[in-house]
């Protein structure tokens, strides 16, 4: 199966009926995948890239209103150079390839992170694409680009002291309005892949009541499959924020 196969009749009729809102994916395990197949790591990015498109196409398809995908952290600029030029020209070339879908399908495009410091012809076409997909209503992707949840809680604080803000007027409603997900819904469900079981500074601030699933497969290998079963998996947990079962209990 495919994601163009792939749809709502893949799912429980349950499952159907809570798909999470915000769906948000730390993509993990390229460079694993190109070395149990005794391949570059950069082959493990293009088979990476392949996968985020089957998967934004499949989310789009079942209905999912944000899709946020952990594309680039802070602490990736310690990797080395060529596999960093690599992954941002893989960037460049999905931009330009994608565009014309994302628009006739009406996905918008956002990113959080300090976009500033990426390189000039990744930044210039993620502006482009940002622009040209900011009336698009069906569905967001937000790539989270030069990210760190901790950072980006700093940064909010930090434009809060210089916009004025006395200490008690501080809320975390306003607080969020700070955060790169501004008025965006916290994500319902976060998927790891891999077999790793942390966050790795993602969403540091937002994922404070999401729902988790770890997977081993490599996110080459995350399949719109193995989505399906993280949606099913999802469906079957019941949301408590704080409160007991007998308060939820009709």
């Amino acid at each position: 199966m495919t994601s163009d196969s792939v749809d709502a009749a893949g799912l429980s009729p349950h499952a159907i009926q809570t798909l999470p809102t915000h769906l948000a994916i730390i993509m993990d395990g390229n460079g694993r995948w190109a070395q149990q197949r005794g391949l570059p790591r950069n082959e493990g990015h293009r088979a990476g890239v392949r996968a985020a498109k089957d998967i934004v196409t499949t989310c789009r398809r079942l209905g999912i209103r944000y899709l946020t995908l952990y594309t680039f952290s802070q602490e990736n600029w310690g990797r080395p150079q060529d596999e960093i030029r690599l992954l941002f020209q893989l960037l460049v070339d999905f931009l330009a390839a994608e565009l014309p879908t994302m628009k006739r399908r009406s996905i918008r495009l956002n990113v959080y992170g300090d976009i500033d410091e990426l390189p000039l012809a990744a930044k210039a076409a993620l502006q482009r694409a940002m622009r040209q997909t900011e009336t698009c209503s069906s569905m967001t992707v937000n790539l989270a680009l030069n990210y760190s949840g901790r950072e980006e809680i700093v940064r909010a604080v930090r434009a809060l002291i210089r916009d004025g803000f006395a200490p008690d007027a501080i809320t975390e409603e306003v607080l969020r309005t700070y955060l790169f997900s501004g008025d965006q819904p916290d994500p319902d469900l976060i998927i790891r892949t891999s077999g790793e079981l942390r966050l790795s500074n993602f969403l540091t601030f937002q994922s404070a009541y999401s729902e988790f699933f770890f997977t081993d497969a490599l996110w080459p290998d995350f399949t719109p499959e193995v989505l399906l079963a993280a949606l099913d998996s999802y469906a079957g947990r019941r949301r408590r924020f704080g409160l007991t079962q007998e308060q939820l209990t009709p």
